[in-house]
């Protein structure tokens, strides 16, 4: 993994834990340092795992990407993952691109002064396709310094973004979601570092730290099923 001083020998472990039993149902080790482009992925085994048509993932603000989000939605998943809270606007005392209300119906914003700013052109940013909006009415706003320090305020609006709004109308709707992933995921998390130890891989390179990620993995599944079922009906079941 890279980081500002050029390069660490380090693996990311990306883990899908189910909220009934905290059974591990799938996992994967990457070298990849960031988290927010293995969600769809992840995801999807979490899926195939379970044989599922359906299935609601939650995930924390580090896996928060437009695009695998669009691709779980796709995919029938439904993610639920809190955007990240990063507005420059927002951190300098001026109003925020949540206080623009989209009007779908009309395919424009309506600014906190009243105003409407209509759609302009359709540019690619960051690979997306963006479209900007801005209000003529900008130039002789009473209240234009608490919303911008340029002659205009430009709202910007991916393509899609209507999936990220119906993904966070769903997270107001069940506002103990991050504590449930905290007290699933963490669980797993805690219990393999306390096993591992201080070092916590003992081989080097991505195959060999895969596989034994692996071995933790069926051990604490192991663990965790004998604790559901009890030994004697874990053995049953598998030999059936």
């Amino acid at each position: 993994m890279k980081n500002r001083e050029g390069g660490i020998v380090g693996y990311n472990v990306q883990v899908a834990v189910d909220t009934a039993h905290h059974l591990i149902i799938a996992h994967e080790v990457t070298n990849d340092g960031l988290d927010r482009d293995q969600l769809s992925s992840m995801a999807a085994k979490a899926k195939e795992a379970v044989n599922a048509t359906e299935l609601t993932v939650v995930a924390d603000r580090g896996y928060f990407k437009s695009e695998e989000i669009l691709e779980c939605t796709q995919s029938g998943i439904r993610p639920l993952v809190p955007k990240s809270m990063t507005s420059s606007s927002l951190a300098a005392g001026r109003f925020d691109k949540q206080d623009f209300i989209y009007v779908a119906s009309d395919n424009e914003y309506r600014c906190p002064a009243g105003q409407r700013a209509i759609y302009r052109y359709t540019s690619m940013e960051d690979g997306l396709p963006t479209d900007t909006y801005w209000s003529s009415a900008c130039p002789g706003c009473a209240i234009r310094a608490q919303c911008t320090t340029s002659g205009y305020r430009r709202i910007k609006r991916w393509k899609h973004a209507a999936v990220l709004e119906a993904m966070q109308e769903q997270l107001d709707r069940k506002p103990d979601s991050m504590r449930v992933r905290r007290r699933t995921v963490e669980h797993p998390f805690g219990t393999l570092k306390f096993w591992m130890g201080a070092v916590h891989f003992l081989t080097k390179t991505l195959p060999r730290v895969s596989t034994e990620m692996s071995l933790h993995v069926l051990a604490y599944n192991l663990k965790r099923v004998m604790q559901i079922l009890g030994i004697g009906e874990m053995l049953r079941v598998l030999r059936a």
